[in-house]
């Protein structure tokens, strides 16, 4: 089996296009299909339902592409580990982190780390919840950055993955000021995040709570880009509930403003346990002392 094949499949999951997926990859589209024709003969497997366009997975697809993608993150990771080695930069600190948090908490926290232990190289991954909790059991990273409230039920064993708070915020309502009377009435336009999503169901529990407005869903984000939520408030298509981090500047620069009760959100820091490294160590015990900083300061 040829490790491009995973990417050449992933490529075309993606895009569900033999012809895009083909010009990506930079070959012809009928060494691109034997490619992928290969892959399916070596798992004894059909991945795609090529009667449809475009082109869709199979079951086995679907299922295949999530081993597809923890196989090549876990590969890129090594090797990115490996040549930091080679270049004589030392060992790296790896995090994946909610796309949100590495846009607003991450930066910062990053200076003060290295203000605690000196110059330390870092890998940062910005995804989805689910993928990073995935990327922080099985893909190789050491830490995960993400927002935590009781009601959400973490999948991580605390012996294995022991967390540290590190940071506070909140999941604000905010709409574009001046909103149509009709709102008041009829409810306000919901932009909302896909099922399942980590920001959707704190915005689900943030939305029960008294004095969250009357809404209808009116805008649904699949991709549950917080940022690309952003836009769209701002630019009057409804309410959401974002991290206040996020919109800060936007509520002071009169581009949105809040209008519900806010939901209280830890920033937590969790640590693979299992990675037992002396630069692992340190930045656990730099974050141990940080977080006492930032406890004493509130």
């Amino acid at each position: 089996m040829d490790f491009k094949w995973l990417e050449d499949f992933l490529s075309l999951a993606e895009t569900h296009s033999f012809s895009r997926a083909a010009e990506l990859r930079g070959v012809t589209q009928s060494a691109f299909s034997r490619r992928i024709r290969a892959l399916e003969d070596w798992l004894g497997a059909e991945l795609l339902n090529r009667e449809s366009y475009p082109i869709t997975l199979t079951p086995e697809g679907k299922l295949f592409r999530e081993t597809a993608e923890e196989a090549v993150r876990m590969i890129h990771a090594r090797r990115a580990e490996f040549r930091q080695h080679a270049r004589g930069g030392g060992p790296v600190v790896s995090l994946v982190a909610l796309h949100s948090l590495t846009v607003t908490f991450l930066p910062g926290w990053l200076t003060r780390l290295r203000g605690a232990i000196g110059p330390v190289a870092s890998r940062v991954k910005p995804e989805n919840f689910d993928q990073c909790i995935t990327a922080l059991t099985e893909g190789g990273y050491d830490f995960f950055l993400t927002y935590h409230h009781p009601r959400v039920r973490f999948p991580l064993e605390p012996e294995a993955y022991p967390h540290l708070v590190i940071g506070q915020d909140s999941l604000a309502a905010v709409a574009r000021p001046g909103w149509p009377e009709d709102w008041v009435q009829d409810g306000m336009p919901l932009l909302q995040y896909s099922r399942g999503s980590f920001l959707g169901t704190l915005a689900g529990i943030a939305q029960a709570q008294p004095g969250a407005p009357k809404v209808y869903v009116a805008h649904t984000n699949e991709a549950s880009m917080a940022e690309a939520m952003k836009s769209m408030a701002v630019e009057g298509h409804g309410v959401v509930w974002l991290p206040r981090s996020l919109i800060a500047l936007d509520i002071a620069a009169g581009r949105l403003e809040v209008v519900a009760p806010e939901l209280p959100m830890e920033i937590r820091l969790y640590r693979n346990a299992t990675r037992a490294r002396t630069l692992t160590a340190r930045v656990w015990q730099a974050a141990e002392r940080l977080a006492e900083g930032y406890a004493k300061s509130e």
